[in-house]
């Protein structure tokens, strides 16, 4: 069991490393070729704009087939693949081309790994939040040492740094062993799908994801522009992220004192808080620290709490279920949340974009609160 989870702890790892190449770099780098804010913007959108049908797409066909790791594999490389020509290319077109022919692949991934991880979790699902740590242990590897080394060489290195990446991810996928299930029929989804309680908790996480369009696509160029070095920068990162893996810790107690509806209305009510304070007070160093420890709450207490509920109502269709949830939140959600966030960036001041994004939690936090107000139509069991 040991080496199993070993296996699975270091996909996470390289996984989530390079979202600590993209999501606080990315925007410098795209900067550095000089496009506007409007064209960050959507180009940020366009590695968002995939989830919106790519997850859902692969699972469909995982749960078809009941090979989920072998999609892993296959979207893994193909990602690495159409990634590669993004090492030469400088114009707009070219690279939303394929960044978006990229994602397509790089985001197909993640969510049918998830099923695998807690496939052969069993009924100890409580452990998926110290395997999934390792993820955010990556995320701080990349994002801390890539802070100091931008100090030192060009920022357009970083699509060569990706690449290599993008590699291991895919290396790291080949020892996980499948676990099969049975395929699934596709008309009993639509049941879970008319449940009140999954329709709320896909609305919040779409609520949650855009909320978060001004902090993934502009913190970093922020920041900067507050006086703040990129290693600083950096480190700021990395301390959301370490904020997250100490949750990732307790989060197996926290879910069997109160039930996971709960933790998701309290980390959106966190979130609008935390994106108040960040629009007030980044100028302020022990405030940046304090905002930055709300990420625990912004995405480790939402995912694994999101991650839970989704695991327990797509019981039979957990491949598409995952895949949903990827797509409405990080798909839907990513690129609402981007575009808006580039298209307001240049013409309100920073306080009024980070006021809409928690204005988008707070409303967020009354739909999360269906979650758990009313019995699911059609629910089957966890481990039916």
């Amino acid at each position: 069991m040991f080496n199993s989870h070993w296996r699975l702890s270091q996909f996470y790892f390289f996984y989530f490393a390079s979202l600590g190449l993209l999501v606080p770099f990315w925007s410098l780098y795209l900067d550095s070729l000089d496009f506007s804010s409007a064209e960050i913007g959507q180009l940020v959108a366009t590695l968002a704009l995939s989830k919106i049908l790519a997850p859902y797409l692969w699972g469909w066909i995982a749960d078809q087939s009941g090979y989920h790791i072998r999609i892993v594999q296959i979207t893994s490389l193909l990602a690495a693949l159409c990634f590669l020509p993004l090492l030469w290319f400088q114009d707009f077109w070219l690279i939303m081309a394929f960044m978006l022919l990229f994602s397509f692949f790089w985001n197909a991934a993640l969510p049918q790994f998830e099923v695998v991880t807690l496939g052969l979790l069993g009924s100890d699902t409580a452990r998926y939040s110290r395997i999934r740590l390792w993820g955010s242990l990556g995320f701080i590897a990349t994002v801390s040492v890539l802070g100091v080394l931008f100090e030192l060489i060009s920022i357009t290195w970083l699509p060569h740094i990706l690449l290599v990446v993008f590699a291991l991810i895919w290396l790291s996928s080949l020892p996980v062993r499948e676990h099969r299930q049975q395929p699934e029929t596709l008309h009993r989804i639509g049941t879970v799908l008319r449940s009140p309680r999954v329709i709320a908790l896909l609305l919040a996480c779409f609520l949650m994801q855009a909320s978060h369009g001004p902090y993934y696509t502009f913190y970093s160029l922020f920041m900067e522009g507050l006086g703040y070095s990129r290693g600083s920068i950096g480190l700021f990162w990395s301390l959301g992220v370490l904020a997250e893996i100490v949750l990732f810790l307790f989060m197996h107690s926290l879910l069997t004192r109160r039930g996971a509806s709960f933790w998701l209305t309290l980390s959106l009510a966190l979130t609008a808080l935390r994106w108040v304070l960040m629009g007030l007070y980044s100028d302020v160093l022990w405030m940046v620290l304090l905002t930055q420890c709300l990420h625990a709450a912004s995405f480790g207490m939402f995912h694994a709490a999101s991650i839970h509920l989704i695991h327990d109502f797509f019981a039979r269709h957990r491949g598409r279920g995952q895949a949903l949830y990827s797509s409405v939140s990080f798909g839907v959600g990513g690129v609402v949340g981007s575009l808006y966030a580039g298209a307001l960036w240049d013409y309100v001041p920073a306080l009024t974009t980070f006021l809409i994004a928690a204005a988008i939690a707070a409303v967020g936090v009354l739909v999360s609160l269906r979650v758990g107000s009313h019995p699911a139509r059609g629910r089957t069991g966890p481990h039916d």
